[in-house]
């Protein structure tokens, strides 16, 4: 039958793909083999679905019944291989698409997700658009559950968006355009993702597709703040505010919102403001059960170390919602808070040490537990050099238990900065500390005295003038 072959030809066509691949990347033995097995691979895979099975609820049936994954997949495909077009069947197909889909992503067999959407191209002829859409966007996400499966993901977004500019389907075209932005911006591809938003953000403007235009300018503004622009980024942002204002938009879309607002806000280190947002993306997605929502919680957390109110941290996890949340996430917060609240700088790098991926590794909280280490480095530092007028280095280094290169680097900075008075004695490893020089009230007063005296003569020569005139 026609649909049939349609999809022969358009498995013989993956095929060939993937055996051009193989040669280029192996040698000669090597790629035979891997062509002869992905060959009978295809040629089950075609036959299977020659061999079809009536698209009707009881093949469906038979397919959930299956013990077996691997074959409820079988029954699924032979089930899209029915050549029928009538209503009944193509409402049967979708449901077998969906079932089909579930079982490749539990199975992790993404390169086969990849080969479903070719394969399914000749039946997204015989439904409408819309639904279409859904299928695609539905297998690109389950692709995307699929733990080390980046690079599949973009080449799969590429090779869908050469197809809905070959079918004319501008609508699915934008959205997996802006889908394909979002990984290259995941995998640090900066520049690529810049250059399809630009031309993406203006074709979008033109049409007034607003909630598509949320997403674009969201996904700008996240761009732009990985890119360290901090004012593009506030202004994208406000953009996407501004057609939210404009439209319905879905809680999960207002909760990602106030989330990136609140780490603006906390880049611009006022934490307070951050927190209110935090708090909101945090109600967002917690009525969702989203997983972003420990992120926000997280971030919250960290928005009250950095104003030095540590000692709630405790309360908020302990909180209703917080314990939905327990975990290595908030342990990291917790460990951080209770460094801060004792002030010791070696239980903080015990914390970072034992929750390196918590922390370090998540570049919003690195940053500011940077500034706030730099923080109480300094408050230490000063806090043990008071007593002494000339103090050796080593010793400074011994009571805050850190290396004496580490110390004395962190010490001529500080005197750089004016944060105490004082010499390093580098010759001697020692650190001199100056008394604070005491400023002579004199000399403001008589500057100030001499400013009103100034000001006295300008009304007496004003008022002269007035008289002679």
């Amino acid at each position: 039958s026609k649909p049939n072959i349609l999809l022969l030809f358009h498995s013989l066509l993956h095929l060939s793909t993937k055996t051009l691949w193989f040669f280029l990347n192996y040698d000669r033995d090597q790629g035979f083999l891997l062509f002869f097995f992905h060959f009978i691979q295809n040629f089950v895979l075609v036959a299977a679905m020659s061999s079809f099975l009536p698209a009707t609820t009881d093949s469906i049936a038979l397919a959930l019944e299956a013990k077996d994954p691997s074959e409820g997949i079988s029954i699924l495909y032979r089930v899209l291989g029915d050549p029928s077009s009538s209503p009944e069947a193509l409402r049967m197909k979708e449901q077998a698409i969906t079932n089909l889909t579930d079982l490749l992503r539990q199975e992790n067999r993404a390169e086969d997700l990849r080969s479903l959407l070719t394969q399914l191209r000749p039946f997204f002829s015989l439904i409408p658009k819309a639904k279409t859409a859904k299928i695609v966007r539905g297998i690109i996400d389950s692709v995307a559950k699929i733990p080390g499966t980046s690079e599949l993901q973009i080449l799969l977004c590429k090779e869908m968006v050469q197809w809905t500019r070959d079918e004319k389907r501008t609508f699915l075209r934008q959205r997996v355009e802006a889908r394909l932005a979002t990984l290259l911006m995941e995998t640090k591809e900066y520049s690529q993702a810049l250059t399809l938003l630009n031309g993406l953000v203006k074709e979008v403007r033109r049409l007034d597709d607003k909630l598509l235009l949320v997403d674009i300018d969201l996904l700008e503004s996240k761009l732009h703040f990985s890119l360290r622009n901090l004012p593009k980024a506030k202004a994208a942002l406000t953009a996407a505010r501004t057609a939210a204002n404009a439209i319905y938009v879905p809680p999960a879309q207002q909760g990602a919102i106030d989330l990136q607002s609140g780490i603006l806000h906390a880049e611009e280190k006022d934490y307070k403001t951050a927190y209110s947002y935090f708090f909101e993306a945090f109600e967002s997605f917690n009525a969702l059960e989203d997983p972003k929502a420990v992120f926000s919680l997280k971030y919250m957390l960290l928005c009250k170390i950095m104003v030095s109110q540590a000692d709630d941290v405790a309360g908020i996890i302990s909180s209703k919602a917080g314990l939905q949340y327990v975990g290595p996430d908030l342990d990291a917060m917790k460990a951080v808070a209770d460094a801060h609240s004792k002030r010791s700088l070696k239980l903080f790098e015990t914390a970072l040490r034992d929750f390196k991926a918590q922390l370090e590794e998540d570049p919003i909280v690195h940053r500011h537990l940077s500034s706030l280490y730099d923080t109480l480095l300094e408050q230490n530092l000063c806090r043990l050099i008071e007593p002494f007028s000339r103090v050796e280095i080593a010793h400074i280094a011994e009571l805050i238990e850190l290396p004496i290169d580490h110390v004395e680097r962190k010490m001529s900075q500080m005197i750089l900065d004016k944060k105490f008075a004082g010499t390093l004695d580098q010759g001697a490893g020692c650190l001199v500390i100056f008394d604070d020089p005491k400023t002579d009230a004199i000399y403001p007063a008589t500057l100030e005295t001499i400013s009103n005296v100034g000001k006295v003569v300008d009304s007496l020569f004003a008022r002269s003038a007035k008289i002679m005139t």
